[in-house]
């Protein structure tokens, strides 16, 4: 199978140009870049997870913070041009869009959505049919989502993990 036909990748395509749900694409994605090259920063896939956090940032007026990501994005695309990750989209036009957005970003526009465009039709048929079942979100959650989720697992990592810490200092 390719790799841009992996269930995964084809919801962060949906949510992308779908809804425009960029905390979903960063979750599904990461699952997806987690199980095939995990630490592998460089890897294609923490490139688009970079950009769904920087279209994130933006729509939530966190400029500096989606300036940074999407700048990495940028990089991050470049450096693997050539990648299978980027065979079936218009790679031209992720690339000047993620240009562009920065522009914007740096002129003080308002946040602005783009597609990723699908060169394939198979995948694009794929997206499509996921898009029509995708349910309609107000703009509030999915500019919020982050805060709106159940974080009671992430906490409780989070507590263990201090706890661990404060029990190899005091021995």
């Amino acid at each position: 199978m390719h790799p841009l036909f992996h269930p995964l990748y084809v919801e962060f395509c949906t949510y992308f140009n779908g809804n425009q749900d960029y905390f979903e694409c960063h979750e599904v994605l990461e699952e997806y870049w987690k199980s095939i090259a995990p630490g592998e920063k460089n890897h294609p896939l923490v490139g688009y997870v970079q950009l769904a956090t920087g279209m994130y940032h933006w729509r939530r007026n966190n400029t500096i913070g989606a300036m940074k990501i999407l700048k990495k994005a940028q990089k991050n695309f470049t450096m693997n041009h050539s990648s299978a990750f980027f065979e079936f989209i218009g790679f031209d036009e992720l690339c000047k869009d993620c240009v562009m957005s920065l522009k914007a970003i740096e002129n003080g526009e308002p946040f602005k959505g783009f597609q990723i465009v699908l060169k394939n039709e198979t995948l694009a048929s794929l997206v499509n049919k996921k898009m029509k079942e995708l349910p309609s979100m107000p703009k509030d959650y999915l500019l919020h989502k982050h805060m709106l989720r159940d974080r009671t697992d992430i906490l409780e990592a989070r507590n263990n993990r201090i706890l661990e810490i404060s029990r190899k200092r005091s021995t």
